[in-house]
Protein backbone atom coordinates (compact mmCIF):
# COMPACT_ATOMS: atom_id res chain seq x y z
CA UNK A 1 0.00 0.00 0.00
CA UNK A 2 1.49 3.48 -1.08
CA UNK A 3 -0.56 5.76 0.67
CA UNK A 4 -2.33 4.18 3.90
CA UNK A 5 -3.99 7.70 5.18
CA UNK A 6 -5.51 7.73 1.51
CA UNK A 7 -6.77 4.21 1.80
CA UNK A 8 -8.21 5.14 5.69
CA UNK A 9 -10.19 8.16 4.30
CA UNK A 10 -11.43 6.16 1.40
CA UNK A 11 -12.38 3.23 3.88
CA UNK A 12 -14.02 5.82 5.90
CA UNK A 13 -15.68 7.50 2.82
CA UNK A 14 -17.29 4.06 1.13
CA UNK A 15 -18.90 2.76 4.62
CA UNK A 16 -20.40 6.10 5.03
CA UNK A 17 -21.71 5.87 1.80
CA UNK A 18 -23.05 1.78 2.28
CA UNK A 19 -24.38 3.01 6.16
CA UNK A 20 -22.02 1.03 7.74
CA UNK A 21 -22.48 2.06 11.71
CA UNK A 22 -17.89 0.72 11.96
CA UNK A 23 -15.26 0.36 9.48
CA UNK A 24 -12.07 -1.18 10.03
CA UNK A 25 -8.63 -0.16 9.20
CA UNK A 26 -5.00 -1.31 9.33
CA UNK A 27 -3.07 0.36 12.37
CA UNK A 28 -0.62 2.33 12.48
CA UNK A 29 0.66 5.60 14.38
CA UNK A 30 0.12 8.11 11.62
CA UNK A 31 -3.35 6.72 11.35
CA UNK A 32 -4.33 7.18 15.16
CA UNK A 33 -3.11 10.38 15.20
CA UNK A 34 -5.70 11.54 12.28
CA UNK A 35 -8.18 9.60 14.17
CA UNK A 36 -7.63 11.10 17.19
CA UNK A 37 -8.47 15.17 15.44
CA UNK A 38 -11.35 13.38 13.49
CA UNK A 39 -12.71 12.69 16.88
CA UNK A 40 -11.92 15.30 18.96
CA UNK A 41 -13.91 17.52 15.70
CA UNK A 42 -16.45 15.50 16.04
CA UNK A 43 -16.51 13.92 12.26
CA UNK A 44 -16.57 9.93 13.91
CA UNK A 45 -17.83 8.90 17.47
CA UNK A 46 -14.46 7.47 18.08
CA UNK A 47 -12.04 4.47 17.42
CA UNK A 48 -10.93 1.01 18.96
CA UNK A 49 -8.28 -1.06 18.47
CA UNK A 50 -8.86 -4.86 17.54
CA UNK A 51 -7.32 -7.42 15.75
CA UNK A 52 -7.68 -7.50 11.81
CA UNK A 53 -8.70 -11.23 10.20
CA UNK A 54 -5.48 -11.55 9.10
CA UNK A 55 -4.05 -10.99 12.66
CA UNK A 56 -2.48 -7.85 12.47
CA UNK A 57 -3.79 -4.75 14.43
CA UNK A 58 -6.62 -2.92 13.12
CA UNK A 59 -8.65 0.20 14.16
CA UNK A 60 -12.32 -0.35 13.98
CA UNK A 61 -13.46 3.10 13.59
CA UNK A 62 -17.07 4.01 14.73
CA UNK A 63 -18.82 6.31 11.99
CA UNK A 64 -21.44 9.03 12.89
CA UNK A 65 -24.77 10.43 11.28
CA UNK A 66 -27.63 12.79 11.84
CA UNK A 67 -30.40 12.08 11.53
CA UNK A 68 -29.42 9.04 8.94
CA UNK A 69 -27.23 11.34 6.92
CA UNK A 70 -23.64 10.84 7.28
CA UNK A 71 -21.56 13.76 9.79
CA UNK A 72 -19.08 14.21 6.90
CA UNK A 73 -20.40 15.48 3.78
CA UNK A 74 -16.22 15.73 1.63
CA UNK A 75 -13.53 14.26 2.86
CA UNK A 76 -10.16 14.62 0.47
CA UNK A 77 -6.64 13.84 0.63
CA UNK A 78 -4.13 16.79 0.02
CA UNK A 79 -0.68 15.72 0.07
CA UNK A 80 -0.07 12.37 -1.65
CA UNK A 81 2.92 10.42 -1.86
CA UNK A 82 3.59 11.59 -5.35
CA UNK A 83 3.13 15.42 -4.21
CA UNK A 84 3.21 16.75 -1.21
CA UNK A 85 1.96 19.54 0.18
CA UNK A 86 3.43 21.70 2.93
CA UNK A 87 2.19 25.10 3.89
CA UNK A 88 3.64 27.60 6.81
CA UNK A 89 1.17 28.68 9.47
CA UNK A 90 0.32 31.86 7.16
CA UNK A 91 -0.79 29.71 4.36
CA UNK A 92 -2.80 27.04 6.45
CA UNK A 93 -6.38 26.69 4.18
CA UNK A 94 -9.77 27.21 6.16
CA UNK A 95 -12.48 24.82 4.53
CA UNK A 96 -15.82 26.31 3.35
CA UNK A 97 -14.79 29.47 5.45
CA UNK A 98 -14.09 27.70 8.61
CA UNK A 99 -16.89 25.41 8.46
CA UNK A 100 -14.68 22.75 7.78
CA UNK A 101 -10.95 21.33 9.27
CA UNK A 102 -7.54 21.17 7.74
CA UNK A 103 -5.45 18.49 9.12
CA UNK A 104 -1.90 19.17 9.42
CA UNK A 105 0.99 17.21 10.26
CA UNK A 106 3.25 19.33 12.06
CA UNK A 107 6.73 19.33 14.07
CA UNK A 108 4.35 19.34 17.02
CA UNK A 109 2.26 16.58 15.91
CA UNK A 110 -1.11 16.25 13.84
CA UNK A 111 -3.46 18.57 14.62
CA UNK A 112 -6.27 20.68 13.02
CA UNK A 113 -5.60 23.91 11.20
CA UNK A 114 -7.07 25.81 14.09
CA UNK A 115 -4.38 24.02 16.62
CA UNK A 116 -1.47 24.88 14.35
CA UNK A 117 -2.56 28.50 13.77
CA UNK A 118 -2.97 28.88 17.39
CA UNK A 119 0.69 27.15 18.31
CA UNK A 120 1.93 29.64 15.12
CA UNK A 121 3.13 25.92 13.01
CA UNK A 122 2.60 25.39 9.62
CA UNK A 123 3.25 21.59 7.86
CA UNK A 124 2.09 19.26 5.81
CA UNK A 125 -1.71 19.68 4.77
CA UNK A 126 -2.92 15.83 5.30
CA UNK A 127 -6.48 16.40 3.77
CA UNK A 128 -9.39 18.33 4.58
CA UNK A 129 -13.07 17.50 6.38
CA UNK A 130 -16.24 19.10 5.71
Amino acid sequence: MNDPIGDMLTRIRNGQMRGKSTVETPASKLRAWVLDVLADEGYIRGYESSTGKDGHPAFEISLKYYEGTPVIRELKRVSKPGRRVYMGVNDVPTVRQGLGVSIVSTSHGVMSDANARAKNVGGEVLCTIF
